[in-house]
């Protein structure tokens, strides 16, 4: 048999080991303790789309020039574009009508766009979250990454695989042009790997991950200089293979177990690439003993045959029930285990199959990448008029009313359209500062003074209200906030943070330079510990005790006397100082518990409400503190929201239907708008008290 005729023999082996593969991922997004190295499945992917390409396109006749790459770039559009379309358009359309805008879901679009083009991965990259932060995990989308960089690695191979085509001596410089950008990048994934603050980077970026597909083109080149596949299959004993199989299966294992988050892909990466290249190169041509005929089983090919589609289902799948009914509990993690084999078949049988072996030749090929070319874009313009029309299309009531979920402010201009806040930036080293006045507007300017806003992400949240305040008391706002960082936060005790002590000094320093007598500083934040993020819960017995425990009571006693030294010199020189007094904390996410479709949700399992006597009890030794803080100072005060956001015994995550929380304890839009006149009112009061006349 001829050398051409063996390599377009099937070897089921490969589909084996793609379903080892694919069955790894799935397993470890299902739930990481039981396959905790599982994510590195990716990793023998990348081997095996090197090797298997390599293969496919050397098995071929000859043709060079434009229509070589024509020829290679309608093939894998074939192979890749139309099930991809399929499936983010798909994810496109259920994350519109039950995914809502939040934090969870900052990134989700912008990735699921650049998905298209094979970019998805250099997004996740710059956003700061890693593979393994919540964001990540809740994006229906994150895993294109892989997908990314495998289309920008077959941008770059067959210009240098050209060589390789022509045959003799031109192999060689091939096999150099593979060899240096294999070993480059292998190099660049080294040295993230020992620069702190890299891993991210490192994990999702084509430069750290050609490596490992390189690898794979480096062992065919290598086997078919060293003539293996001129060998006929070899059934029976595989004699000194055993051993090296036998270690090469282990070597898989391990790095399937115990690869660790933060160290991909090197050095955890590097069991995967070698296990697969061994059982890759050992396998092929001696099909008997045990590993090749488990991988060559008909129930391996079969999932094997299906990689594809199932790696591109079953993380839209997951995330989808995450958002919805939850894929905690064992019933809802086999029901999506079952739906993603059944799209992964359906889009298998009548999605890729048909279009993978559709018309072929010189005159097609050109017509198929135009084609392949047009179909992402429209995919794209799609996908982005899916996110535009979210709020006409969508079941979730936070997509369905913004104005009362998202303290945007954007119903602002529809009800006083003569008048419009003027906004600009304000410099602040380490974090973000914002200078919100009144434009022209008919009744004059009026206020003058200043009210200065500091805090962490519930300054921010405040958004609406202080845009509605500028709107009808003039004046000027100065917002700053920066997520985490609260001035007077009375949880220092919880652990330090440098980074936020550095943003707090610059922002007492900025106001320290503009503030004038008769000014206001408003200091909100988050004073207690959170009962609920937007993606887990926290027992509210610990977190009780730990308010009480010693080393709470200690450090917000010295955090007393750090903010009275800090704040003094403004409120001596006339700057009237409020502070906001703790706001209760629910024991769930309302914007994720508030549908019918969610509200059964492992994240709602406590319920919304929470009794007021019990966030009276887990304030009450921060809210001391805050009046000791206010009795030190000159004009200053403590504003209590409590009263009006939870008048009766139980807080209520809502008010007449209408939220006043859009998670578990920031404020909402209609939050805003109920907080406004109670918090003018306490201004005012405080401006009658300081004035002269009344003195």
């Amino acid at each position: 048999m001829q050398e051409g005729q063996l390599r377009q023999t099937y070897v089921p082996h490969i589909d084996g080991l793609r379903a080892v593969a694919v069955l790894s991922v799935i397993l470890y997004h299902l739930k990481a303790s039981w396959l905790p190295g599982g994510f590195t499945g990716v990793d023998v992917f990348f081997v095996i789309s090197g090797f298997v390409v390599s293969a496919s396109v050397d098995r071929l006749p000859a043709m060079g020039g434009w229509q070589g790459l024509l020829r290679f770039y309608a093939r894998r559009i074939r192979r890749i574009v139309p099930a991809l379309v399929v499936c983010l358009l798909v994810t496109a359309l259920f994350s519109a009508l039950f995914i809502p805008e939040s934090w969870l879901s900052e990134t989700s679009d912008k990735t699921g766009r650049r998905a298209f083009f094979g970019l998805s991965n250099w997004v996740l990259a710059s956003t700061g979250n890693d593979y393994f932060s919540p964001r990540t995990e809740f994006n229906p989308y994150t895993h294109t990454w892989s997908l990314g960089v495998e289309e920008q690695f077959y941008l770059l191979f067959p210009l240098l695989f050209l060589a390789w085509s022509r045959g003799g001596r031109a192999r060689l410089l091939s096999v150099t042009l593979f060899a240096l950008a294999t070993f480059a990048s292998l190099g660049y994934a080294l040295r993230l790997a020992g620069q702190g603050g890299q891993e991210i980077q490192a994990f999702y970026v084509t430069t750290t991950r050609f490596w490992q597909l390189g690898a794979g083109v480096l062992l065919y080149q290598a086997m078919t200089l060293a003539r293996q596949f001129d060998v006929a299959p070899q059934p029976g004993r595989i004699s000194w293979r055993s051993p090296l199989l036998l270690l090469a299966v282990a070597a898989l294992g391990y790095g399937l177990w115990a690869a660790r988050p933060g160290h991909s892909p090197w050095p955890d990466g590097l069991w995967p690439v070698l296990s697969t290249l061994l059982l890759l190169g050992l396998l092929h041509g001696h099909r008997g003993g045990w590993t090749g005929r488990a991988l060559a089983s008909a129930p391996m090919v079969w999932i094997g045959k299906l990689s594809y589609s199932l790696y591109l289902w079953h993380w839209p799948v997951f995330v989808l029930f995450r958002w919805t009914v939850g894929l905690e509990t064992p019933l809802a993690g086999a029901c999506a285990v079952v739906l993603v084999f059944v799209l992964a078949w359906l889009s298998w049988r009548w999605v890729e199959q048909p279009l993978r072996h559709g018309a072929r030749g010189p005159r097609t090929n050109g017509r198929w990448v135009l084609l392949g070319l047009a179909v992402l874009v429209l995919g794209a313009g799609l996908q982005s008029m899916l996110v535009k029309q979210q709020k006409h299309i969508s079941l979730s009531t936070v997509s369905r009313h913004p104005l009362d979920w998202y303290p945007y402010a954007k119903g602002l201009k529809k009800e006083v359209p003569e008048c419009r806040v003027v906004e600009s930036s304000i410099p602040v080293v380490g974090g973000q500062a914002r200078l919100l006045q009144r434009g022209d507007c008919p009744g004059g300017s009026g206020a003058s003074g200043v009210l200065f806003v500091a805090g962490d992400s519930h300054a921010l949240v405040y958004n609406e209200l202080l845009r509605r305040k500028v709107v009808q008391d003039g004046g000027q706002v100065r917002l700053y906030g920066s997520g985490g960082c609260a001035l007077v936060g009375m949880q220092g005790w919880r652990g330090a943070n440098p980074a936020c002590e550095a943003y707090t000094r610059n922002v007492i320093e900025d106001i320290q330079a503009t503030a004038r007598a008769g000014d206001v500083l408003f200091l909100p934040g988050l004073r207690v510990p959170r009962l609920a993020e937007q993606y887990q819960l926290f027992d509210i017995a610990q977190v009780q005790a730990d308010l009480a425990s010693p080393a709470a009571v200690q450090g917000r006693a010295a955090e007393v006397a750090a903010a009275i030294a800090q704040l003094r010199p403004l409120a001596e020189r006339g700057v009237r100082i409020v502070l906001e007094a703790p706001k209760p904390v629910l024991p769930a996410p309302p914007y994720r518990c508030s549908d019918a479709f969610n509200r059964h949700n492992p994240i709602c399992v406590n319920g919304m409400q929470i009794p007021r006597a019990r966030t009276e009890a887990m304030r009450a030794p921060v809210l001391e503190s805050l009046r000791q803080v206010a009795a030190a100072l000159p004009g200053a005060s403590v504003w209590d929201p409590l009263p009006t956001l939870c008048p009766g015994e139980v807080c209520q995550p809502d008010a007449g239907g209408r939220p006043l929380y859009f998670d578990g304890d920031h404020l909402s839009g209609y939050g805003n708008r109920v907080l406004l006149p109670v918090f003018r009112d306490h201004l005012q009061r405080d401006d009658q008290r300081s004035s002269p006349t009344h003195r």
